[in-house]
């Protein structure tokens, strides 16, 4: 007879018990300080605005040296007074009248201070606050011609404004070798069943503001060429029934008179 099988009793073994803590989940990483965003920028001071560099001073020319006093220019005024003393001078008797020509000639002519001292440094000193005056010695000159002739010429003295009158005669001037009294003057010519020739340096330049009735007006008014820096010379006033030349002397003029005699003639 058949037993029944016996059963297959299967007991587990039981683990061993331990008394260690239960290990740390492996997936579970220990405690750590979060990581910096990689993306956020780091914090950063600001720039410190950049500093304009100082403007550079502007330059500047050096200061020219000062001018001495013997080299400042000279005026008008000042060569006027100087010819007002030189003109006293000749009244009273200390000059002659080819020195005061020569001498107001070279007042005239004078660009500084320096060159007007030695032309009264051999006048007493009284002369300059003496009754002479510009005006009285150079400013102003009549010349006046009637039923006779009057000639002007050679090294003379003219005036800044001068009267010219011819009636019933004949008036010649001669500013080529005159000393004028500045870069201008003016000659108001007038005639009357007269004549008057005036002649002119050859680098004068010549403005005719005068006029004609029944009469003969006759004018050169360009200088030549190259020659034009010289002084400016205004005619003014009126031909009646008369005549008024105004010209320069040529080269052909040995003849000192041939210029009066070629224009009286006509």
């Amino acid at each position: 007879m058949t037993s029944a099988p016996e059963e297959n009793q299967f007991v587990p073994a039981t683990a061993p018990a331990t008394s260690s803590a239960p290990a740390a989940d492996p997936v579970t990483t220990s405690a750590v300080a979060p990581a910096a965003d990689p993306v956020a920028t780091p914090a950063v001071a600001p720039a410190a605005a950049p500093v304009a560099a100082p403007a550079a001073a502007p330059a500047v020319a050096p200061a020219a040296a000062p001018v001495a006093a013997g080299q400042v220019r000279a005026s008008d005024a000042e060569r006027d007074e100087v010819a007002a003393v030189l003109s006293e001078a000749l009244a009273q008797g200390r000059l002659t009248s080819t020195e005061l020509a020569e001498r107001i000639d070279a007042a005239y002519s004078a660009t500084t201070r320096a060159e007007l001292v030695p032309l009264t440094a051999d006048l007493p000193d009284d002369l300059r606050h003496g009754p002479a005056s510009p005006i009285s010695a150079v400013e102003r000159q009549e010349l006046t011609a009637t039923f006779s002739k009057l000639i002007r010429s050679g090294r003379w003295v003219a005036g800044r404004h001068t009267k010219a009158t011819a009636t019933f005669g004949a008036l010649i001037v001669n500013l080529a070798d005159a000393v004028l009294p500045g870069r201008e003057i003016t000659l108001d010519v007038n005639t009357f069943c007269g004549k008057a020739i005036i002649t002119v340096p050859k680098n004068a330049r010549v403005v005719d503001e005068g006029g004609a009735l029944f009469g003969k007006r006759s004018v050169t008014g360009a200088a030549a060429e190259g020659e034009e820096d010289g002084p400016l010379i205004r005619i003014t006033g009126k031909s009646r029934f008369g005549k008024v030349v105004v010209h320069r002397p040529s080269d052909r003029d040995h003849n000192p008179w041939s210029w009066e005699q070629r224009y009286l003639n006509r």
